[in-house]
């Protein structure tokens, strides 16, 4: 069983890495040295298009199902997958795959310096819990977009977030995503 406390999140600027291959090679690193068996990748994107700054994960699972239509994808703009359904959502992951590694996507709220930022954990995520939502722990690896600050509204803080904010992440993430899953990595941009 994996020492959750020796797990490692690492910060990633778009600005610094335009190009996301740091974030990519790290990603790929991550994967390859994964401490499970597993037989497939799954994204598993979380979050809902009802609110903009929320929407970083179903957008993600949009653009990678568009991109890399060979690996499985839970949560898109189309079925995203959120609070009310995210039980019903890994319950049918783990009935149709076996073996996954699962790469949780989520949208984050943090401190002010924060926001922008792409974090790669080798670790699952708590969705939700910038809202006060008590919902299961998800991924073996977990990626966010730091979307807004956190706040005592974090709710309207998702709301007013800036649809060109998030757009520009979810390339950033989806193209490290690309690079770490493909042999020859060719940028893919959605």
């Amino acid at each position: 069983m994996k020492d959750f406390s020796l797990s490692q999140t690492y910060y990633f600027d778009r600005n610094s890495d335009p190009a996301s291959e740091a974030f990519g090679l790290r990603l790929r690193d991550m994967i390859a040295h994964v401490d499970k068996y597993y037989d497939c990748i799954v994204l598993f994107c979380i979050g809902t298009d009802k609110a903009t700054g929320d929407s970083l994960g179903p957008m993600c699972g949009t653009f990678m199902k568009q991109n890399i239509p060979d690996i499985p994808v839970f949560g898109t703009l189309a079925k995203p997958v959120h609070a009310l359904n995210i039980r019903s959502s890994l319950k049918h992951l783990y009935e149709k795959y076996e073996h996954p590694l699962v790469i949780a996507i989520d949208a984050a709220l943090g401190q002010k310096n924060d926001v922008g930022l792409v974090t790669l954990s080798d670790s699952h995520i708590f969705p939700g819990i910038g809202v006060n939502k008590k919902l299961p722990a998800i991924g073996d690896i977990s990626i966010t977009g730091i979307v807004n600050v956190s706040g005592r509204d974090a709710g309207a803080l998702l709301l007013n977030t800036r649809l060109y904010f998030v757009i520009k992440l979810v390339e950033y993430i989806c193209e490290g995503i690309c690079q770490a899953v493909t042999p020859h990595p060719d940028p893919c941009i959605p």
